[in-house]
């Protein structure tokens, strides 16, 4: 049976949610997901997917908000993989780890076990979402020490 794909299968959570758990894994740093994950390394899964790394397009927009422009390319490394259950696990990260991949795609695939999700979220993707918050503070506050206020001074001009 289909469904809108806004609406989660019955016992699933929603859509944005797993969007933001996929987005703390993947940014997560691999030390922490490598312990917060330890108690479940035994879980049996199959592969889809193993783990391959490639290079993906970085876009970006002038000024922002204007046109598109290819700024580079990134390495990046992706896996599935389905656990005995039947729920699969994606995780695309950032640079060429592959246990990092792996620990983030069998996470997701245990975020989407009813039974077990607040304790991986709990555990897993809230630990990871504050150490990147803390991250992403600090490195403001590095450039915010660096700001230069400019201003304008009128010049009279002579006769």
């Amino acid at each position: 049976m289909l469904r809108p794909v806004d609406t989660p299968a019955e016992g699933q959570p929603a859509p944005t949610s797993r969007q933001r758990w996929m987005g703390a894994l993947a940014k997560a740093d691999p030390e922490l997901l490598e312990s917060t994950m330890s108690a479940h390394a035994h879980t049996q899964f199959t592969w889809l997917r193993r783990p391959e790394t490639g290079l993906a397009m970085v876009r970006g927009r002038i000024g922002g908000t204007g046109d598109r422009f290819n700024l580079g390319e990134v390495t990046v490394t992706r896996c599935v993989l389905r656990l005995a259950g039947g729920l699969t696990g994606v995780a695309y990260v950032q640079g060429r780890s592959r246990r990092k991949c792996e620990l983030a795609a069998l996470a997701d695939a245990l975020l989407q076990d009813a039974s077990m999700h607040d304790e991986i979220f709990r555990t897993v993707v809230e630990p990871a979402a504050r150490a990147q918050a803390a991250e992403d503070l600090a490195r403001r506050q590095r450039a915010q020490a660096t700001k230069v206020e400019f201003f304008t001074v009128a010049r009279e001009t002579g006769p």
